[in-house]
C-alpha cells in the first residue's frame, strides 16, 4: 500500500538536489544499483535510474556518519527525529488524534512515549492559571 507523505516547504527546497532530476520512484537512493542476486520489489527501485531505495540501516549509518563527533555511534539517530518532531507538533497545539495520524501510531499512549514537552513549555502552560492572566 502506497502512503502520502507530506513534506513542509523547508524539504521541498531540499528535493531537487535529492531527486536530481528524477520525477517517480524512491526519494532516497543508494549510488548504486542492486546486484544480479539481489531480489528488490519494482517499488524499490527507481524506474529512470534503477537504482535501489536506501535502506533505514543505510540511512542510519549515513547520518551517524556525517554527524558524528566523537567517532562513529555518537552521531544523531534518525529515531531522534521523530521523537523531535512529534513533540514540536504538540507544543504547537496538535491534538492527540492529529499525533497519532502524523506518526501512524494506532495506540495513545504509544504516541505520548514520542511527545516531551520542555520545562520552558510546561512553565509556559502553568502559567496561564496566574492571577490576572490576560489570556483567560
Amino acid at each position: 500500500m502506497l502512503e502520502t507523505v507530506y513534506w513542509d516547504a523547508g524539504t521541498a527546497r531540499l528535493l531537487p538536489r535529492l531527486l536530481k532530476g528524477r520525477t517517480r520512484g524512491p526519494v532516497f537512493v543508494t549510488h548504486r544499483r542492486p546486484g544480479p542476486g539481489k531480489v528488490v520489489s519494482p517499488r524499490d527501485v527507481c524506474p529512470d535510474t534503477g537504482l535501489a531505495r536506501l535502506s533505514y540501516g543505510q540511512a542510519r549509518a549515513l547520518l551517524d556518519e556525517h554527524t558524528a563527533v566523537r567517532g562513529p555511534g555518537t552521531g544523531w539517530d534518525l529515531h531522534e527525529y521523530r521523537h523531535s518532531g512529534l513533540t514540536e507538533l504538540g507544543v504547537r497545539g496538535a491534538s492527540l488524534l492529529m499525533l497519532m495520524a502524523k506518526s501512524r501510531h494506532k495506540k495513545p499512549e504509544n504516541v505520548r512515549r514520542y511527545f516531551k514537552p520542555s520545562h520552558e513549555s510546561i512553565s509556559e502552560l502553568t502559567s496561564l492559571l496566574a492571577p490576572g492572566d490576560a489570556r483567560r
